[in-house]
Parts: C-alpha cells; sequence; structure tokens
C-alpha cells in the first residue's frame, strides 16, 4: 500500500447514511416520490431508546387503519442491529416508538406479515447461520422467538409468501450473487428445498431480495437488490410466471429499476428495499430506504513513519 493510501485508509473514515422514505405508484413497478411529503420520513435522530448510525431495511402492515413499520436500528453502542417500530394514522407522518426486538446478535430485515390472525417477523440473522422466526404475543411491540426455520448458512434477506397452498421462501447470502428458494406445506413444518435451487447463480445483479414479494391479481412480483460494483445500489422486479414444486420460471418486467439512488440528497448513493402495498385502484404506498456517503477525517492521530 502506498504512502497516499495509508493517509486515506487512517484518516478518512466512510460511512453510509441510510435513512428510509416512502414512496408512492400506480403499479407495482411504478413509484416515485410524492410531492405532498418530506422524505426521508425516519432518520437515525428519530430514534430515542438508543445511539443510532442509521435507519433501514423497512417494512410495514396496516391494521385497523393504523400503519406499523418494523425496521433495522445500527445500534452504535455494539455495532449491532436491533429491529425498532414506527406507526403511522395516513402511511406519511411517522413517529419512532421503540426497540421491539434486540438479541445479541445483528439482525436487519424485518420481513413482517400476517396469517391466520397471527403475526410474525422473520429478520436477518446470518450472524448466528439461521433463519429466525418470530411471534407476536402482544402486537406490534412484544415478540418471542418460535424456531429456525433453517439453519447451516449465512442466510441474507429471507422473504416468505403464500400461493397455491404452499409457503415459499426466497433467500440469498452474504455474497449476494446466489438466491436460494424453499417450500413447505406448514410456515412451522418442514421446508424443503426446490429442485431447481438454487434458481440465480453468479449474479450479483438479480440475486438478493429486496423488499416483500407480493401475490396480487394472480401475479407474483418478487424485487432483488443490485448489488454489483456498489451494494444496495438499486432494486429491479421480476415476475414469477411458473410457480410449482418441480418448476421456476420468471422473467424480468423491465430493464429500468424500480428505485434507485437520486443523485443528491437522503438516496443520493442507492436504494435497496421495498414494500409496497395496494391501498387503492391502481395505487400503492411503500415504504423505501436509501442512502449517502459521507467522507469523515478521523480524530486521531498517526505515525507512519
Amino acid at each position: 500500500m502506498n504512502f497516499a493510501k495509508k493517509i486515506i485508509k487512517h484518516f478518512v473514515n466512510r460511512k453510509e447514511n441510510w435513512s428510509i422514505g416512502i414512496y408512492v405508484g400506480t403499479s407495482l413497478v411504478d413509484f416515485v416520490s410524492p410531492e405532498n411529503i418530506q422524505n426521508p420520513v425516519l432518520t437515525a435522530k428519530d430514534v430515542k431508546d438508543v445511539p443510532a448510525e442509521f435507519v433501514a431495511d423497512p417494512f410495514m402492515l396496516n391494521e385497523n387503519g393504523i400503519w406499523y413499520m418494523f425496521f433495522e436500528v445500527m445500534n452504535a453502542a455494539d455495532q449491532k442491529g436491533d429491529i425498532a417500530l414506527a406507526t403511522s394514522s395516513d402511511g406519511f407522518d411517522w413517529t419512532y416508538q421503540q426497540i421491539v426486538i434486540d438479541e445479541y446478535f445483528h439482525l436487519s430485515y424485518p420481513y413482517v406479515f400476517k396469517s391466520n390472525n397471527e403475526y410474525y417477523l422473520i429478520p436477518e440473522s446470518n450472524e448466528v447461520n439461521s433463519i429466525r422466526l418470530y411471534k407476536a404475543v402482544d402486537f406490534p411491540t412484544k415478540w418471542i422467538f418460535v424456531k429456525d426455520l433453517m439453519s447451516g448458512d449465512k442466510y441474507s434477506d429471507a422473504s416468505v409468501f403464500y400461493f397455491q397452498n404452499y409457503w415459499w421462501l426466497l433467500t440469498s447470502v452474504k455474497s449476494s450473487d446466489i438466491l436460494y428458494l424453499y417450500y413447505a406445506s406448514d410456515l412451522l413444518g418442514t421446508w424443503i428445498e426446490h429442485p431447481k435451487s438454487p434458481v440465480i447463480k453468479g449474479n450479483k445483479n438479480i440475486a438478493r431480495p429486496g423488499g416483500r414479494v407480493v401475490v396480487s391479481d394472480g401475479k407474483i412480483i418478487r424485487y432483488t437488490q443490485d448489488d454489483e460494483d456498489l451494494y444496495g445500489n438499486q432494486v429491479r422486479a421480476f415476475e414469477i410466471t411458473d410457480l410449482t414444486t418441480k418448476n421456476y420460471e420468471e422473467k424480468q418486467i423491465t430493464e429500468n429499476s424500480i428505485i434507485k439512488g437520486s443523485g443528491r440528497g437522503w438516496n443520493k448513493t442507492g436504494m435497496h428495499n421495498i414494500d409496497p402495498h395496494k391501498i387503492g385502484e391502481h395505487k400503492w404506498i411503500a415504504c423505501v430506504d436509501g442512502y449517502q456517503i459521507s467522507w469523515n477525517f478521523r480524530s486521531r492521530r498517526h505515525n507512519f513513519l
């Protein structure tokens, strides 16, 4: 390493400033930042119960007219992700509430969903080589660990959905270039790897999940983050056109990204997660995340001689 690179490494700190926004759209592949709100709607400054470096990976539910958003808070105290909660009455104006899941290991990507009147949440927990299922005992603030859906690898961004009498699970790994597919007849039952799995190999552009898998009007839409060259630079959309326990086919809906870095402001550098929800005829609302990179000089002195 030459002298100039040593100076950069020791004196300059690269920081990714993630925050959360709200987008609206006319379809599952057409989203924009609404003119009537100022994004981002949640930042690290909104977190009150722990020292936060950033917030990211939002997912939400609407129950009885209230929106509940779950997301990662990077806790500066232990440099691990916790799962936090914010609420909104209209989906646009959000109030931070509290940390709801705190483990001794890193958590992110809190994929929350409802099944048979029960609330479940699957956070990313690849630090302990497992896909962990949590259940609400007092929604939305109290959650208990139920079981490992699978273990043995650094599974990343597990995304589940129900379709034609089966539960399906898509997950990647830390390298972001492989997409595995599993299925089960019961959420709490045995998960079987699909015969076509991995359905994507060696492609960081389209492998790693980038948000909720949406089943709407008989179509299955999966979102994938593009991690080629730069982690989390944009999100693409694919339609799964053939899904059985024996076959898997998909096609990219549009060559354009669904969301991406804007080139300025809170999401200048990139975006990597979207969770859309239908709120009317041809009307969708989605929580998204984005980031910009900042470069800070370290305060410590170093001797290179």
